[in-house]
Parts: structure tokens; sequence; C-alpha cells
């Protein structure tokens, strides 16, 4: 391991099925707890609210202290004070101020504003590509209290909400281990969403606090914990989205039916298709050819009568604005339109929320919804040393 972190308690306890759990799940989580180290110091995050934005608008909650990149103190912001910054001659820009790098650091337990919100921690304003980049330096913890509310509802079950917990703590430091910029993760949907204090809620903060510092292992190492909205009914094995095969991102029955995501419809007319798919001209059919053991698009063949060409489902989706590649393409004799109908919501792998919701709801608790979606992984608790 790497990033001053380390690993303690780990408990091993494979899932064959997700019924065994009903009535042994409890005496392992138990026997984990025992093992498990005192809580943990704080992990810093590093995450980029914004990037090689023209100007960024920042400020504070609190009376806020502005310093260089050596720490040296050059000035206040006062509460509830904003400034915007700006790039200038290869230096950032901040009101008065200017520098290689400048910090606005809140004092007391104050919050500091990035561009469209309130956020915790502090932030780090870098020169990036002509523009300006701003990292929000947060605890780890404190983190994963906004993100829960972005990518779940806070008054989801919380045994729903502790296994995103836990999924996206593991995510976080997975790319946190990895990182070799200026950030270590981004905030957005290629990432895992974050948007400060606008999505924090009791239910978020109540998952987070119960599973402080819990992330999920494999071989004692951490895992790439993916997750998604919906499957559509079972998740994908990894190899089949992305280019490597991990044993514990495998393709398993998903319990997400009845989701507002699980299936899905949408129709385009003959001439909305050929505008979006270009270099065949008119499209005529739109037909599989490689697709994943459950049925998600690999590739497809789109004929036109300008020509024909071979589309991965990736490519589909995103020209079409479609929720998923798992899909099938309708067109009735001599009907005008094509209709499209899907299932599930993102990349099918790992953890499904949608799956995750239901399961919680029937009685299963985040340590068995967690080795469900993510085989052969134990779960451990993390230390700074």
């Amino acid at each position: 391991m790497n990033s001053g972190l380390f690993l303690t308690g780990v408990f091993m306890y494979p899932l064959r099925q997700i019924k065994q759990f009903k009535r042994y799940a409890w005496v392992s989580l138990l026997l984990w707890l025992l093992m498990v180290a005192p809580a943990q110091a704080a992990v810093l995050l590093r995450v980029a609210v914004t990037e090689e934005a023209e100007q960024v608008k920042v400020g504070s909650s609190t009376q806020a202290v502005v310093r260089n990149a050596n720490g040296q103190t050059l000035g206040q912001i006062s509460p509830q004070g904003g400034l915007v910054a700006k790039p200038n001659s290869g230096n950032i820009a901040l009101g008065e101020w200017k520098g290689s790098q400048l910090w606005v650091e809140p004092t007391g337990n104050g919050h500091v504003w990035i561009g469209n919100g309130w956020y915790r921690g502090r932030v780090l304003l870098v020169p990036d590509d002509g523009g300006v980049t701003a990292v929000n330096y947060v605890d780890l913890e404190q983190y994963l209290y906004s993100v829960l509310g972005a990518e779940m509802d806070g008054g989801w079950p919380l045994e729903a909400l502790k296994a995103q917990a836990v999924a996206a703590r593991t995510y976080a430091l997975y790319k946190r281990e990895r990182s070799n910029g200026i950030y270590d993760l981004g905030d957005d949907q290629m990432w895992q969403v974050y948007k400060g204090l606008a999505t924090e809620s009791g239910g978020t903060q109540a998952a987070v606090n119960s599973t402080a510092g819990q992330v999920l292992t494999h071989n004692g190492q951490i895992i790439l914990a993916a997750f998604h909205s919906s499957s559509g009914g079972h998740t994908e094995n990894v190899e089949d989205v992305w280019d490597d095969a991990l044993p514990y991102l495998r393709g398993v029955p998903d319990y997400d039916k009845g989701s507002p995501v699980f299936e899905w419809t949408r129709s385009f007319s003959v001439a909305e298709l050929s505008e979006r798919i270009s270099g065949v001209g008119k499209v005529v059919s739109m037909t599989p050819e490689r697709t994943t053991a459950f049925g998600s698009i690999l590739t497809m063949k789109v004929v036109g009568e300008g020509g024909t060409r071979t589309m991965t489902g990736e490519e589909i989706a995103a020209a079409l604005g479609l929720r998923s590649t798992r899909f099938r393409v309708n067109r009735q004799p001599n009907s005008s339109n094509f209709t499209i109908v899907g299932r599930g919501f993102g990349h099918g792998v790992g953890l499904s929320q949608w799956g995750a919701y239901n399961l919680a709801r029937a009685g299963y608790t985040y340590y068995q919804i967690l080795m469900h979606y993510y085989r052969n992984t134990s779960l451990a608790k993390i230390r700074v040393q």
C-alpha cells in the first residue's frame, strides 16, 4: 500500500448466494467488528471542483486566510466576502494578491465558496492551461457526506446508503493511490458526483459516520469499487465493459426491478436518427453484431442508404443520448420511426444503486449488499501511518 495508508481487521466471508446471509451474516459481521482498529486519523482528498476555468469566484463563510505556495500569509478575506480568481501571466490573481498558487483557508468551522456552491475544507487555486483550476482539500469522510447525497437520495434506506458509503470511500481511495497530478478526483459522473454542502443530509452523514474508514479489499488491496444506477436485471463482467478482468467485478443478478430506469423507451424518426449517426446517409437498419452475456451491445451494424458502419454500443448510446448500452432497436415495416427499448442506467459494473435500495428495503444489511455486488472481497478498516 502507499499514500500513508494501511489496512486492519480484514475479514473474509465469500458470498455464494445472498439468501445464505439471512441467517449467518450477523455473526460474521460481529466477528469482523471485534477485529476492527480504532478510528483512523483524517485522510485528505484533493477534488477538482472547477478545471481550466476563465475565472472562479471564491469566498468564505468565516474570515479566511489567503496564503501563497510557500504558506506565507498574504492577507484575509472578510466573512461572507468573495473574490474572483483569474489567470495572470502564468500565475493566479485573486483581488490584490498574486502567486504561482494561492490558498483560501476559512478559519474556525467556516466553509469555502467555490464557483457555485459551499464546500468543507479549503481551496487551492492553480493556473492550468491558461485557466484556473480550483482544488478542494477536504476530509475524506466529510467529502462522502456530499457524494452520498449526490449519488443517492439521503432519504433512502440507511443500509443502502451505508453500502454506497463504503463503495464511494473505496473508489475515492483507489483513485487517490493512483493520482499523480494536482488532484485525486474530479467532481462529476466521470468520477463520482460531489456538490459540497448542497447534497449533505442527516441520512448521508449517518451512513458515512456508521461506516467510518471501512473499505473493500481483494488480496489486501483496495479495489476499484465501480457503481452505477441500475443494470436492468443483471450486472456486467468488467472486462466486457472496460479492458481488464477483475475477480471482484463479476456479473451478478441485480435486484433493481421496479426502478424508474429498469426499462425505458426512446423513439427517433429516420431523419433524426440519420442526423445523429453520421457516415451512412439515411439509416435503414441497426443490427447487433456482438453483445455481452447479459444483453448489452458491444458492437452494432448500422446500414444506411449511403453506406454501412460498425459502431460500439457506447458510441451509439452517446450519439443518441441513451441511458445504457443494454438496448434493442425495433422498426416496423414501412414505419418512419425507430423505437429503442432499453434497460438500466449506467455502465452496469459493480454495485447497482437501485438494487441496493430494493435489497435494503427487503431487510438486507449493507454488508450483505456489498458482498453480493463485489465478489471475493473483504471489508477492512483504513488507518494512517
